[in-house]
């Protein structure tokens, strides 16, 4: 498999400016490679997310533990400022370390 392989991310291609979401296909195909640095470094806060996932549901199915409707929906919304956050700042040269690269 070629390391050269990836998406193009239409936001990028018509703004200029990178989404949350660039450089998701690389980090998974890193991941696939073992390659866990690299992932992060295509989209760190996907790569965090992931993490948090995992962990949450192996507390779910070995602890049982519950989120309550209302906690969910302040986890959503938490969330969703985070991704836009996340655009913003990975778009701000002092912040370039947010951008997709390869290492």
């Amino acid at each position: 498999m070629s390391n050269n392989i990836h998406f193009d991310c239409l936001i990028l291609k018509y703004t200029g400016y990178y989404c949350p979401g660039c450089g998701i296909s690389r980090m998974i195909l890193s991941l696939f490679r073992g390659q866990f640095y690299q992932a992060f470094c295509w989209n760190p806060l996907l790569f965090i997310s992931l993490i948090i996932l995992i962990i949450y549901l192996l507390l779910s199915i070995f602890i049982k533990i519950k989120i309550s409707d209302k906690n969910k929906l302040r986890i959503m919304i938490s969330y969703l400022i985070i991704v836009i956050l996340f655009a913003i700042l990975r778009n701000i040269p002092i912040f370039s370390f947010l951008a997709p690269t390869k290492i």
